[in-house]
């Protein structure tokens, strides 16, 4: 018998980090004071192998044959909602959740989406509560000079003409002696950072700037970045130090590659693509990157193209993995001693349409499973011109945003 999936506007606008049921927080994906929290869990899986995206795809549609759906709000993202989150490497899970309860909001509109046979669920306005315990930090895999000697390792190699780019990751251990608050986290980050995409599946939790793809209908939209540099503080400087990093041929050839593999990657399955002549400088709250919007339009085909062959054709992209894919992955294996996770892979939402957003697990850590633990990771682009003390320079600033929410909101 199929079980009963219901989408009703709600009449209650709430923002959505204070949206609150008795059941544990289990997705989320925020940008703006838009977007999707899941509460509870109706089903999850795992996938892993080089056919996970497929396997994802078969799973997800097993569970909505079970399904009967009344959607009385209608447009992407309402109705059944899977949460994704991919690890980098086919070896390791990836993760695949459907919560019981889903709050969305945008464009003004507001709505809930509960499986089961009850009328719609009560919410509840949710307060953040201080912790106790101190967060402490440690090193991960690697000490910055050993990284810095990883990074000057990479960059021989590629002047020796091995390769034109690779991405090595870092990562910081936190340990807190109480549970750290997923809660607290996401609204630190949805409150400072809120020009990313806030996200949660299965205890990954990030701020990223960088959207893998978006599909809506069959409009095709991905936000390439690569090439960054560190906020000062002050405004006029800030201004220049944009100026600078628009003409840095270092970020620009960095850039190029990362964009480069995005738009080869969607022209097979785009009738068209519009990939702009230079990139922009997005502004976050602590660096600045040079930022592509890669868009395109679906071909019109016998058999219908969804967001799953999109992600499976787009990851590893040049942003996170490097160029030539497979020898970077292969310098990546042999230099970074991480295992890598989840941390950036794909993750995200997918609704029954098979639209959604994808982004890059960037900016992000993972919580342990009695959550008093995180670890969390950035990366960055390596180049010929690439310096390991600028590197890590960049790193830091990359795990400035996980560090921070932990030292402030854990």
């Amino acid at each position: 018998m199929p079980t009963n999936i219901t989408t009703e506007l709600l009449g209650e606008r709430l923002p959505l980090e204070l949206i609150s049921t008795d059941l544990e927080i289990t997705a989320a994906w925020i940008r703006g004071g838009e977007g999707l929290i899941g509460f509870g869990e109706w089903k999850s899986s795992s996938v892993k192998g080089k056919n996970r995206f497929v396997d994802s795809r078969k799973w997800w549609h097993e569970q909505l044959a079970t399904l009967k759906i009344q959607n009385n709000v209608h447009g992407s993202g309402t109705g059944p909602i899977l949460f994704s989150s991919f690890a980098f490497d086919p070896s390791e899970e990836s993760k695949l959740v459907i919560p019981e309860i889903i709050i969305g909001h945008k464009g003004g509109k507001s709505w809930i989406t509960w499986i089961g046979d009850q009328t719609q669920p009560v919410i509840t306005k949710y307060v953040t509560k201080n912790q106790r315990g101190e967060v402490k930090f440690e090193a991960g895999a690697l000490s910055e000079d050993e990284w810095m000697k990883r990074v000057a390792s990479a960059v021989e190699k590629i002047k020796d003409g091995k390769l034109e780019k690779v991405v090595l990751a870092r990562d910081l251990i936190a340990r807190n002696s109480e549970a750290i608050s997923k809660r607290n986290l996401i609204t630190f980050l949805t409150e400072n950072y809120p020009s990313t995409w806030v996200f949660l599946v299965s205890n990954l939790i990030g701020a990223t700037p960088e959207l893998l793809v978006r599909l809506n209908k069959s409009l095709v939209t991905s936000r390439i970045l690569a090439g960054t540099i560190r906020k000062s503080g002050d405004e006029a400087r800030d201004l220049g130090l944009a100026a600078s990093l628009a003409k840095s041929s270092k970020d620009l050839e960095e850039h190029e590659y990362a964009v480069r593999s995005v738009a080869e990657a969607l022209s097979p399955f785009c009738s068209s693509t519009n990939v702009p002549e230079s990139p922009f400088v997005l502004h976050l709250a602590n660096v600045m990157h040079l930022a592509t919007d890669v868009t395109g339009v679906l071909n019109d085909s016998a058999a219908p193209i969804d967001i799953f062959a999109l992600i499976a054709s787009l990851h590893p992209s040049a942003a996170v993995c490097g160029t030539p894919t497979d020898i970077a992955n292969g310098l990546i294996n042999e230099l970074e001693d991480l295992n890598r996770g989840r941390y950036a892979g794909p993750v995200g939402w997918i609704d029954g349409r098979g639209d959604g957003e994808i982004a890059i697990a960037l900016r992000a850590g993972e919580l342990s499973e009695d959550l008093k633990s995180m670890q969390i990771y950035s990366g960055c682009g390596i180049v010929a011109g690439s310096n390991p003390e600028d590197e890590l320079a960049e790193s830091q600033a990359k795990l400035s945003p996980m560090r921070t929410a932990l030292e402030t909101r854990a």
